[in-house]
């Protein structure tokens, strides 16, 4: 049995501060009959420091901000040309406790690789998605009441010289690789289509209902 599909969102470039409060906001006393929700987007520069991130971690932040969050993980970096990904989603409601959550996540992008014939692997050590040892999505998540926010980023077509300026979810030298460089989509709203559908396939949404539910919002 499959739930209801979510509203997606797709957000287009914002800034992170704003959309780290609109997160909070939209879990915070959130009821469970209330509807799921998928926010699809780009950031502007920011690394985000998690609840268990420790400062040697980042070596030189130059003029890109450092923001503290309560995600669990270390540090990571966002930009533009990278797919980020919110599920606001009610996990009782899927079935799904945090570890299945991070599992089912990092499946779509496994799947997407697949179809672009690289054998995509998920560290247990390290959530997230790489191909060849070299990460190419990174997780970090937080649930309140049931409700999950923060969520993945996907390296879709981007500037990947601020991840040497820090050790990436703490570990030190850890290489970066991104779906166009393995013969993925080019481009954010791509990545974001294509991936969707094996998104709420595996997170156990009904996705016959995606064209009704996908909610495309200003940028301004």
């Amino acid at each position: 049995m499959t739930a209801p599909a979510p509203f997606v969102r797709y957000l287009g470039r914002r800034d992170y501060g704003e959309t780290f409060d609109a997160m909070r906001e939209f879990v915070t006393d959130r009821a469970a009959d209330e509807a799921d929700e998928i926010w699809l987007l780009e950031h502007d520069p920011v690394f985000t420091q998690g609840q268990n991130g420790q400062a040697e971690h980042v070596l030189g932040a130059g003029d890109i901000p450092v923001v503290q969050v309560d995600r669990g993980g270390q540090v990571t970096y966002h930009g533009p040309g990278q797919l980020v990904i919110y599920p606001l989603i009610y996990l009782p409601r899927l079935g799904l406790g945090v570890r299945t959550l991070v599992v089912a996540l990092e499946n779509s992008v496994i799947d997407l690789l697949a179809r672009y014939g690289h054998e995509a692997v998920a560290r247990r050590d390290a959530p997230g998605v790489y191909v060849d040892g070299a990460k190419v999505a990174s997780i970090g998540l937080r649930i309140r009441k049931d409700w999950c926010y923060h969520g993945m980023a996907v390296n879709v077509a981007m500037d990947l010289e601020p991840f040497s300026r820090i050790n990436p979810c703490g570990f030190a030298g850890l290489s970066m690789n991104q779906l166009r460089d393995l013969g993925g989509p080019s481009s954010v709203a791509t990545a974001a289509q294509e991936l969707l559908p094996m998104l709420l396939a595996r997170l156990g949404y009904n996705s016959e209902l995606i064209d009704d539910t996908i909610t495309q919002e200003s940028t301004a």
